[in-house]
């Protein structure tokens, strides 16, 4: 691998250049996103197949998260200092490779092995892709481009749920084409981006890497995400095990920010986050990420165990709200480009955003699909308007030789704020369930002492009277869900409003006069190393 060093900024790539580059960069992004959706539908069948208990099943889930989330800041960091073309090059091998080999398992251990390596390369293909792009066009220019990326989210989710209940329903090709499937697109993708991806790089004979302070990120995150994985399920919110687990988590990130703050080339630049614009994107992007992967994520067990639909058409009820995302992306994505201006943009996103979860927050198990469709679109139009913009604003703030330190922060925090969405949701939506089953139970005279209906989803098993009381429970208990959601995203919008309202600026790297324009006082990105 090239180590690379500061160098003067390359030619403006043409827009052809550019879309030749970006149609392999957004296969590689297609891969990695939907290698994740494909097998949440067919996962059931394959933990049965080989054999798997119930707790492996939810470390087939939790190997993968970990390794992608624990990963990715480490991942931008590695872009700033090496090859980046190199770098995506190794990742997508390791992808591809951990996928062909998830497909030829024999048993469960392996697969959980084998989901954690393929993790690693997912988190770095996401990340890369988007400082590769950032390292190709200016700031103001990438908006246009980031509403493919947008799109290309939006088909991901929506279509790998759809591709994977096909491949698991089709004899002739079995749940491992799950994971063949990523293969041959990666593989075409690695040697079109060979051909067509040229970026300037120059070398650095005296890179330092900073491994002791990415080992205590990735150590420090790896337990936070265990304890918000397990919490609310395997052990209760206050108890011995969240108390050692959150206070492990603390320590070993709380050396972290003492190393980061004393090595040349720290893994995450604090001076860089702790900036106003970049310390505020960081929090919208949590709370879109919180509102947008909680709240969504219980669509589908709503459209299946409330409404009664199944696993393809779950999927296909939600194409609303990504279809949003797609036209939302595309759209604002051109007009930051024409206007260089992100922060209205941001702000209409935010605002949009709430207003779809607070539509959502008043449905139960009989409310209008028209309705629903309605507030799905207008959350998706929110996040198509903001998740990217975000992303914008921290880029906009940096020079080109800390893009994939930045890049990879603000990564980080959305996914973490998505998987604390999905726990603290799921618990909520537990609890919630628990409570109304039982009312419905006991009104029905049936003695709520037991397990019935609250052990098992297996709806088809239950007699007529209690299935119909879990259906109605889950369909009135997601509008807590969503109301959650809603406030949620209005904090991201409220800190939307304290974004400095700057033009992007119109070249790849941060030239002398940007410098200015960050808080006094603070460490300037061109200071001495």
């Amino acid at each position: 691998m090239t180590a690379v060093t500061d160098a003067p900024p390359a030619p403006a790539m043409s827009h052809r250049e550019v879309m030749r580059a970006l149609s392999g960069l957004l296969m590689v992004l297609f891969a990695a996103m939907v290698s994740s959706t494909v097998v949440s539908v067919a996962l059931p069948q394959i933990v049965g197949d080989l054999g798997g208990t119930q707790s492996q099943y939810t470390w087939v889930v939790t190997a993968t998260l970990l390794a992608s989330t624990a990963s990715t800041p480490i991942w931008g960091k590695l872009a700033d200092l090496f090859d980046k073309k190199r770098l995506l090059q190794i990742a997508i091998a390791i992808f591809a490779l951990a996928s062909l080999a998830c497909g030829l398992v024999e048993n469960t251990g392996q697969l959980i092995a084998l989901r954690a390596v393929q993790g690693l390369g997912m988190g770095a293909l996401q990340v890369l892709v988007q400082v590769i792009i950032g390292a190709m066009v200016s700031p103001k220019e990438r908006g246009r481009y980031n509403g493919y990326l947008g799109a290309v989210m939006a088909v991901s989710t929506v279509g790998g749920p759809l591709l994977g209940g096909a491949i698991t329903d089709t004899d002739w090709l079995g749940w491992e084409w799950c994971f063949f499937l990523a293969v041959p697109i990666t593989v075409v993708a690695f040697f079109m981006l060979q051909r067509t991806l040229h970026l300037a790089e120059s070398k650095k004979p005296d890179t330092k890497i900073d491994y002791l302070g990415a080992s205590l990120i990735a150590a420090g995150v790896s337990l936070l995400l265990l304890w918000v994985t397990f919490v609310g399920n395997d052990f209760d919110w206050i108890s011995w095990q969240t108390a050692l687990m959150v206070a492990g988590s603390v320590i070993l990130l709380g050396g972290a920010v003492v190393v980061e703050t004393k090595v040349r080339e720290p893994v995450v630049p604090l001076h860089v986050i702790k900036r106003r614009d970049p310390a505020l994107a960081v929090v919208a992007s949590l709370a879109v990420g919180m509102a947008m992967f909680g709240g969504a994520v219980f669509l589908g067990q709503y459209f299946q165990i409330a409404r009664g639909y199944s696993p393809t058409e779950a999927g296909l009820l939600t194409i609303p709200m990504m279809f949003g995302v797609m036209v939302s992306s595309t759209i604002a994505g051109r007009l930051v480009s024409k206007t260089g201006r992100v922060k209205p943009y941001i702000l209409t996103g935010a605002l949009v955003l709430t207003g779809g979860f607070t539509m959502l927050a008043t449905i139960d198990h009989t409310t209008s699909l028209v309705f629903m469709g309605v507030g799905m679109f207008l959350v998706g139009t929110g996040v198509g308007m903001a998740m990217q913009n975000l992303v914008l604003v921290v880029q906009n703030s940096v020079p080109l030789r800390e893009l994939g330190a930045a890049s990879g922060a603000i990564a980080f925090f959305r996914s973490l704020g998505g998987t604390i969405g999905v726990s603290v949701l799921g618990a909520v939506l537990a609890n919630q369930v628990a409570d109304k089953i039982a009312s419905g139970l006991a009104a029905l005279g049936i003695d709520t002492s037991g397990s019935l209906g609250g052990s098992t989803l297996d709806l088809d098993a239950m007699p007529a009277p209690v299935a119909e009381v879990v259906r109605a429970s889950y369909g009135d208990a997601t509008g807590h869900l969503f109301m959650i959601s809603a406030c949620i995203a209005a904090a991201g919008f409220i800190a939307a409003l304290f974004l400095t309202p700057v033009k992007l600026r119109e070249t790849v790297d941060m030239v002398e006069e940007i410098v200015e324009e960050i808080a006094v006082g603070e460490e300037t990105v061109l200071g001495a190393k």
